[in-house]
């Protein structure tokens, strides 16, 4: 069933310039981590005078939002992740960061406008709303587990029946939501592996015993694991980002350190890099003589999404702009999500919506994670209307 969603477009489009306003003033002041006070501060202002619900927790700057409509029937939760980068921005932009090593190269602050932006709709629209809305503003999704924090915390207690989430994509066509059932994005896992040999001499290797080339042989056997051991279809990416070893070019170092991020799409696959790679690397560490670490600092899960979560925002996005507006996703992402966690707990999705400049190669932007990473922000209109009508779909007829 269509739904006459005229006055959420009209409403978005009338909000725009509040959310542009809002994003630019997050943008120009980026915040790491677990604690955002600068970033909460201009959510809450955004938020005041609104019907809402304020609720906050010990472990983070995270902010819960709850918005009762007059039946106490479903709730469903949405949510926007306030943190940046640690890295230096190189856009030009005149609300570039001003703070040094920090950027919203991910698009946080365009999240958190988007849903400030439907929150105010969906407020204006309280007396139509089928049951509860939680509108949740969480810190420290680059790599902080700020999701898990916010759970602990109980600040999504009772959980919700519902969740769904939106990330912009700046190399993706203007508008265009994509989506997927399943594995969406991957899980991330850190890899640390220490190899200790003996140091000495260069021109006497034989008497020293040289950590460097088992650190290499170990690279590779990695990489042979993965497509030896793997099943394709339901793949891993290790990858070895930093090799260290030594202080100078005659001398053999003592160690020789291996620096990674293991990547999987089912917990299956996880459950079998954690359990193959301590006996694969102890291994050719000690065929050598030598001796190895292996540290594996587990990350964020799966992302997996509910297929009717999936479906249902695939109809509210071609009743509100189109059937050209939809884009299923023939394979996931092997990037990391901490919306993962709520996965795990609720029934939801994530979706990705496109920023690209109007009319621009969408193909040639700068993706996410670029100092250079820019967007159109008349889109970020799609984002809270999108927001606020899956939120009022749901409420009024769950999965159906």
């Amino acid at each position: 069933m269509k739904t006459d969603w005229t006055t959420i477009l009209t409403g978005a489009h009338t909000a725009l310039p509040a959310m542009t306003a809002l994003r630019r003033a997050i943008h120009a002041e980026p915040e790491l981590g677990l604690h955002n006070p600068r970033t909460a501060e201009k959510i809450l202002s955004a938020l005041s005078g609104l019907p809402l619900e304020i609720r906050t927790g010990p472990s983070t700057s995270g902010i819960i939002a709850t918005l009762r409509g007059p039946a106490n029937g479903r709730t469903v939760l949405l949510r926007g992740d306030t943190d940046a980068l640690p890295m230096p921005e190189e856009t030009g932009l005149d609300f570039a960061s001003a703070i040094p090593g920090a950027m919203h190269a991910c698009g946080h602050d365009a999240h958190v406008a988007m849903l400030a932006g439907a929150a105010r709709l969906l407020c204006e629209r309280r007396d139509q709303l089928a049951g509860t809305v939680m509108f949740m503003f969480q810190p420290g999704e680059e790599g902080f587990h700020g999701a898990r924090y916010m759970l602990d915390d109980g600040l999504l207690d009772p959980l919700p029946d519902a969740a769904f989430a939106l990330h912009i994509m700046p190399n993706a066509p203007w508008g265009v939501v994509g989506g997927r059932t399943g594995a969406l994005l991957a899980s991330n896992d850190k890899l640390r592996i220490t190899i200790t040999g003996r140091g000495g001499h260069a021109s006497m290797p034989h008497d020293a015993l040289d950590p460097v080339p088992i650190a290499c042989e170990i690279a590779l056997a990695l990489q042979s694991f993965v497509t030896r051991r793997i099943n394709v279809f339901d793949p891993a990416v290790i990858t070895i980002g930093q090799i260290s070893a030594g202080t100078t070019d005659n001398v053999i170092p003592e160690t020789a350190l291996l620096y990674g991020t293991m990547r999987t799409l089912s917990a299956a696959t996880r459950r079998t890099l954690h359990d193959g790679l301590p006996p694969l690397v102890q291994g050719i560490a000690a065929a050598h003589g030598a001796s190895a670490m292996i540290e594996i600092i587990p990350g964020f899960p799966v992302t997996i999404c509910d297929g009717r979560a999936v479906a249902l925002g695939e109809r509210v996005t071609t009743d509100l702009f189109g059937e050209a507006a939809w884009q299923t996703l023939a394979h996931p992402i092997m990037g990391a999500e901490d919306f993962a966690y709520v996965l795990e707990k609720v029934p939801g999705a994530m979706f990705f919506l496109g920023v690209a400049e109007q009319g621009s190669d969408w193909r040639a932007c700068c993706g996410l994670h670029s100092s250079h990473m820019h967007l159109d922000e008349s889109a970020m209109a799609r984002g809270a209307a999108l927001h606020a009508a899956v939120a009022e779909r749901f409420l009024a007829e769950g999965f159906n």
